[in-house]
């Protein structure tokens, strides 16, 4: 398993394409998602040694600084989040729900990582860019009070970038509302 992951979100499509390229050629990395994201955006996310990761990311702050979005390097992320990247979570419809709006998805996932390492509870979904105009979103679950102390320091760390949208505690969700989760 990976140590580290890195996000960078550009304003460009094809410099987004172009840092990609760069950011793999110069390090020790793997690529694990690159993309055209709405309203016109592009996201790399990249994993491998922190070391590499930070490398790579370095590169292309430094060739495409005018053009970044976001870019965020995260060392020892918590193994939950990057199951939640690949959508391959098992998490049960329970207790109350949280939830921690971002404008960015690199903040997303590290609000996601800060949340999950907070407090007890269960990450039930992490969406990022596609569809939704390149904003991120995290879906907890858990015992209200844990929820609400997660999506509390998750929205703290957004909110300190100026990338918090909005963020809610929902203590006891209708069973209908867990349908359309």
């Amino acid at each position: 398993m990976y140590q580290a992951i890195g996000v960078i979100e550009l304003k460009s499509i094809a410099k987004g394409i172009e840092a990609c390229d760069i950011a793999l050629k110069s390090a020790g990395i793997r690529l694990v998602t690159s993309h055209a994201t709405c309203p016109g955006k592009y996201e790399i996310i990249v994993t491998g040694g922190i070391a590499d990761v930070t490398a790579a990311l370095d590169v292309v702050r430094s060739r495409f600084g005018s053009v970044i979005i976001d870019c965020s390097t995260m060392g020892r992320i918590d193994p939950a989040v990057i199951t939640a990247l690949f959508g391959t979570q098992d998490t049960k419809r329970e207790g109350s729900v949280g939830v921690i709006e971002t404008f960015s998805g690199a903040t997303a996932i590290k609000a996601a990582d800060i949340a999950v390492k907070t407090a007890h509870v269960q990450l039930y979904d992490l969406r990022i860019s596609r569809g939704m105009g390149g904003k991120g979103v995290v879906i907890l679950t858990g015992a209200v009070g844990d929820v609400t102390a997660a999506v509390d320091a998750g929205a703290a760390h957004a909110e300190g970038l100026g990338l918090l949208n909005s963020k809610s505690v929902i203590p006891a969700p209708h069973k209908e509302l867990w349908e359309q989760l």
